[in-house]
């Protein structure tokens, strides 16, 4: 795989990742001799038409060669790829899933996008997400009957979940920000640096996707002192927060809903949609939650643009969030033929940076989402299609396969060219910067637990993670996945966190560390590109390189024995174990093992 040509957004080969509008950017592909390339040209498209510009080669060794040429962003997006002569047929595209002898479609093009850059922090990143009613109660504190809301069905901590569609929303173990805070020194052990809260507002249900109010936090999980005590003592400790904001729907007990409901000549009637019968339009139909109409300039104001609006007043201030993760955000604004998705992301970006300019914008998103991540609106999305549906289908036990995400087929087990291939679908369709600034996770509160996915071979919970920490993106983990917590779906993953260790998977916690470590540690696993090395059943190795830097990854399902040529691995003489493994060189080629499910990390220094 290393004999062919590669080019991709990462910093190895693009001379900026924040260009400017007008500006002439370098663009580099690395050609190995064997490919038997002869010309190099770039052809972008500007304007919406195609031209081209030819590449000249800079540089050459006993095995490669790099050619160099320049992409002139003249649009917000630009768009290319490259034309080669050469190879068995004279005439070959390389675009973002890999070289094709024939023509083809536009859609997986390169891109460099010229809107303002994501905060750089956020790549250094390993975000924690927390479900607020199952991590921790605060100690001292009463039991949750003693204070439970009117709606809530009170369970103590050690109770099991209740998944019965009339309970499993109503079910309160009584977690809090404060119990939070008491914790976050679980955090620092795991090595973790942003913390990622599951909505805080008022609302009817554990979950707190149906807000009351965006102007409050909720009483029951300590109120706003609670919440500026949080945030106040993760700044304190070096973590960022995230908040969690649904901007496509409100509960039906929201001060909103309840002032439309009363009076159709309200202001805030006109916050919501309504169907041809008159009746309000919810999110798939269930009627606690209020589809959202963002052509309501009332709501674009009492939402987003004023000081005390939700979005602003959470993260304002030091002792305010860091950024938001957006709910339903690819529904949001879209119904019938209602289509203001991309306004309302534009637009709530512009709200998040003039409030914090270094707050971060992540969007709920489980599919293609190819037309909402240009980079205008949101920085990322949550990567379930181009991250974990991939590796359910190469990591998902034998006799277990869950519905991923309300599909109505059980996911397959495939091999790994095959979950590469979807890896590399998927990345290609947005900018290398938005892929760079997505979430990637194994699973989520929504979804299946990781632990559980796997089946009875707990290894593979080890193999899942080595994928999510040395991919590219930010890494998410779900609480509890580090000590091999359990869920068949995601209501029966969201277990109360037991804090008690004798009931930990001691060994997954500590591979989980040492992963976190290695990605901390390491520059390429956090802002290198990605160049697939072998794929094969059970094993997938890759390289996360920087100019100074080369990272190679084998994460193996099974035990295999994977040999691939040292050609193009220059330096790799000297690699040095990070995880796992020793590697094997002969001189003539490279040798990596695994006598079972795992992880082996490299690394090694080299002249750019």
């Amino acid at each position: 795989m290393l004999s062919r040509p590669h080019h991709d957004g990462s910093a190895l080969y693009v001379s900026t990742q924040a260009p400017t509008p007008g500006e002439s950017v370098r663009v580099r592909v690395r050609v190995p001799h064997e490919a038997d390339v002869r010309e190099v040209h770039v052809r972008q498209v500007t304007d919406g038409e195609p031209e081209f510009r030819a590449l000249h080669e800079i540089s050459r060794s006993d095995s490669e060669a790099w050619w160099e040429g320049e992409v002139v962003c003249h649009n917000p997006v630009t768009s290319y790829r490259f034309i080669l002569e050469g190879g068995p047929g004279g005439y070959q595209w390389l675009n973002g899933t890999g070289l094709h002898e024939r023509d083809l479609p536009d859609a997986a093009d390169f891109r460099l996008v010229t809107y303002q850059a994501p905060p750089e922090w956020s790549l250094d990143s390993v975000v924690y997400q927390v479900f607020p009613d199952r991590f921790a109660r605060a100690a001292g504190r009463p039991p949750i009957a003693d204070s439970a809301p009117d709606w809530a069905l009170p369970a103590d901590w050690d109770d099991a979940v209740s998944t019965e569609p009339d309970t499993v929303a109503r079910q309160l173990y009584g977690g809090d920000l404060d119990g939070i805070g008491e914790h976050l020194d679980h955090l620092e052990r795991l090595g973790v640096t942003t913390l990622y809260l599951t909505p805080f507002f008022p609302a009817r249900s554990n979950h707190r996707y149906d807000a009351e109010t965006f102007d409050a936090v909720d009483p029951v999980l300590g109120g706003g002192e609670a919440f500026r005590r949080l945030i106040a003592e993760a700044h304190r400790r070096g973590l960022t927060v995230l908040g969690d904001l649904t901007t496509n729907h409100t509960g039906d007990s929201h001060e909103w809903f309840v002032a439309a409901q009363a009076d159709s000549q309200s202001p805030e009637h006109d916050f919501y949609l309504y169907d041809e019968s008159g009746d309000y339009v919810s999110w798939y139909g269930v009627k606690s939650l209020p589809k959202l109409n963002h052509d309501s300039e009332g709501l674009r104001e009492r939402m987003f643009d004023t000081p005390q609006a939700g979005v602003q007043k959470w993260l304002a201030g030091p002792d305010g969030l860091d950024g938001w993760r957006v709910d339903v955000a690819n529904m949001t604004g879209r119904w019938q033929a209602q289509d203001v998705n991309h306004r309302v992301a534009r637009h709530l970006r512009d709200v998040v940076v003039d409030t914090k300019p270094d707050a971060l914008l992540v969007a709920e998103h489980c599919h293609d989402h190819s037309q909402d991540a240009m980079g205008d609106g949101w920085h990322g999305v949550m990567n379930y299609s181009g991250f974990t549906k991939p590796l359910w289908t190469w990591l998902r036990g034998k006799d277990f396969a869950p519905r991923f995400l309300g599909s109505p087929l059980r996911v397959p087990r495939l091999g790994g060219g095959a979950v590469a291939a979807m890896m590399n679908e998927f990345g290609a369709i947005v900018p290398w910067r938005s892929r760079m600034h997505s979430f990637t996770l194994v699973g989520s509160h929504d979804t299946t637990r990781v632990r559980t996915l796997v089946g009875d071979d707990a290894a593979q919970v080890v193999v899942a993670a080595g994928l999510l920490l040395t991919m590219p993106g930010i890494p998410m983990i779900t609480y509890g996945d580090e000590i091999g917590m359990e869920g068949v779906w995601g209501e029966d993953g969201r277990r109360p966190m037991p804090w008690d260790e004798s009931r930990w998977d001691a060994d997954l916690f500590e591979a989980y560390q040492q992963l976190i470590r290695a990605r901390r540690d390491l520059e390429p696993l956090r802002h290198g590109g990605l160049r697939w090395v072998h794929t094969s059943d059970n094993s997938l190795v890759y390289l996360r390189e920087t100019e100074g830097e080369t990272v190679m990854v084998h994460c193996a399902r099974a035990a295999d024995e994977v040999q691939v040529p040292a050609t193009h691995l220059a330096g790799v003489e000297s690699a040095r174990v990070v995880v796992g493994n020793a590697l094997q060189h002969n001189g003539s080629h490279v040798t990596m093992s695994a006598e079972g499910p795992a992880v082996s990390i490299w690394v090694w220094s080299h002249e750019g």
